[in-house]
């Protein structure tokens, strides 16, 4: 271990820091802290006057700082309480296709990944779904999770005659999306969202409560005039939203 880089980073940081406005200077001192785990969801934070005290700001800068990442969701603020680093709610894209991996990462989260299945497949339906007249198809289920809390199951279809070698991939190292991304590139898309019920399988691979609803997005792709993936994500609604911005 180079111990003398490890201090250079964090002098470099600290420094980085320092340059920054009084109130974002704070935000970051937040942000961190959850990042490296010294505040887990729950936790309780100090208070504007804490804050004060230790950077040397107005109490109007602290407040700032923290209305703002109470605005981002980062935070929740109780009054009486005290202030509290929120739950997590996972977000993706709705309008575009992106990677589940780039995603997390944006969020400076750790992505990981389990492969529950990867094979052919003769299913009728998914034929049908990828407009080919027989199969075999390909067939992914895949567990996406973020600093270890599943947030997506994954269950992907995919046109062979497009990705000939996909059964061959390792898809914990890669994701789906990525790959695929690699060797064509997307057309068109459709997407339809619904609220719905996991099976048991599902439930339990997300690690969800009997009873509690997901967020379903169903997406097909198109390479050129060819059906490429039909794909349904499955996201826990308690730990999850959607977005998008047109």
């Amino acid at each position: 271990m180079n111990m003398d880089a490890d201090l250079d980073r964090g002098t470099s940081n600290i420094e980085n820091r320092r340059m920054l406005p009084a109130y974002k200077q704070i935000k970051r001192y937040v942000l961190d802290r959850i990042a490296d785990g010294t505040w887990k969801p729950g936790d309780t934070i100090p208070s504007e006057t804490e804050l004060v005290k230790e950077f040397g700001v107005s109490r109007m800068t602290a407040s700032r700082a923290l209305r703002e990442l109470t605005a981002e969701r980062v935070l929740t603020r109780v009054q009486g309480s005290g202030t509290f680093v929120a739950s997590r709610h996972y977000e993706s894209t709705v309008l575009e296709v992106r990677n589940i991996a780039d995603e997390i990462a944006a969020r400076r989260h750790r992505h990981t990944a389990r492969v529950l299945k990867l094979e052919a497949s003769d299913d009728p339906e998914a034929i049908a779904s990828l407009d080919l007249s027989k199969g075999p198809v390909f067939h992914l289920c895949i567990v996406h999770a973020e600093e270890g809390t599943p947030i997506q199951y994954e269950d992907r279809y995919t046109n062979p005659r497009l990705f000939p070698e996909y059964l061959q991939q390792d898809f914990t190292g890669e994701t789906p999306n990525h790959y695929m991304s690699r060797l064509a590139s997307i057309q068109r898309a459709e997407f339809r969202i619904d609220a719905q019920k996991p099976n048991a399988t599902i439930r339990r691979q997300l690690e969800m409560e009997i009873g509690e609803p997901c967020l379903l997005v169903s997406r097909r792709t198109w390479v050129g005039d060819s059906v490429a993936t039909s794909v349904q994500l499955w996201h826990p609604s308690s730990r999850f939203h959607l977005v998008g911005k047109m």
